[in-house]
């Protein structure tokens, strides 16, 4: 199995603000400092590689509250392995706790 190349720092700090729990675009906007050019269209990439997962709200929920509906993203056990990994090399981020995704020690 080949590595997987190693992620710029907005796509670290993406997967970071989804492991801090921020779960939606706006969230991980003003979590990361980053612009919705550049969220979305990780989020979407990480999406298609496994990293992530999403699904949208209930479009009552959105209409009860008076706005759009949220798209929601949380992160896989794939996805936590390769934040693990990126972390290594980016330790200037906030630690964050990756237990729930229950990491083998040999994959970092």
């Amino acid at each position: 199995m080949r590595k997987p190349s190693p992620l710029a720092f907005g796509q670290v700090a993406i997967l970071h603000a989804l492991a801090d729990g921020n779960r939606f675009g706006f969230d991980i906007m003003d979590a990361t400092g980053l612009t919705s050019g550049t969220v979305y269209p990780t989020l979407d990439k990480f999406e298609s590689l496994g990293y992530v997962t999403s699904r949208w709200e209930d479009p009552r929920t959105a209409r009860r509250d008076k706005r759009p509906p949220r798209r929601y993203f949380d992160l896989t056990a794939a996805g936590a392995t390769v934040l693990a990994m990126a972390l290594t090399r980016y330790k200037n981020l906030k630690p964050v706790s990756l237990a729930a995704w229950r990491i083998a020690k040999s994959g970092i």
